[in-house]
């Protein structure tokens, strides 16, 4: 049984954003240089703008400030450049809510499950290897092969449960 890791945990009053966002941003750009890759001006402003907030983010709302700095974004480019994050592993899109987060394990491709505050939008992130086995399992004796597992469960964080 591997250890039960919360990858992403909901934000906490002391959480220091600006630190959070460097450090991924300075994941990132080693992790594409290390394999040749390009972390273009516009990949990394994307990156930074769905690292804004821990709360998920729309590729319309990319694409707005986009086009508030700078005229001629267009809707393929803001697509395109969330691709490539994606299948780097540095966002997660949660398609129940056809938004993007970041990934608190940037680089590192892994199965996820976000709890998702429906009060406040804040998500935490897991990767909890028990349950993506036990689907994995679940899935193999009813003959159908798992390709990709993200689990998106809905409820209330502790912090609109105490206010």
């Amino acid at each position: 049984m591997k250890e039960k890791q919360v990858v992403t945990p909901f934000r906490s009053v002391d959480h220091q954003h600006s630190t959070c966002l460097n450090s991924v941003l300075v994941t990132a750009e080693h992790y594409c240089q290390q394999r040749g890759l390009k972390l273009t001006p516009l990949r990394r402003r994307v990156l930074e703008l769905v690292w804004k907030t821990h709360e998920p983010v729309k590729a319309y709302d990319i694409l707005q400030t986009l086009q508030a700095e700078k005229k001629g974004a267009a809707p393929p480019t803001v697509y395109r450049a969330l691709d490539f994050l994606q299948q780097q592993g540095f966002v997660h899109k949660l398609e129940s809510m056809n938004a993007y987060v970041g990934c608190g394990a940037p680089g590192q491709h892994h199965t996820s499950q976000f709890l998702i505050c429906h009060i406040c939008g804040v998500v935490a992130e897991l990767d909890d290897y028990d349950i993506g086995e036990l689907i994995g399992s679940k899935a193999d004796s009813l003959g159908f092969k798992v390709s990709q597992l993200t689990i998106e469960i809905k409820g209330v964080c502790g912090s609109c449960q105490a206010a």
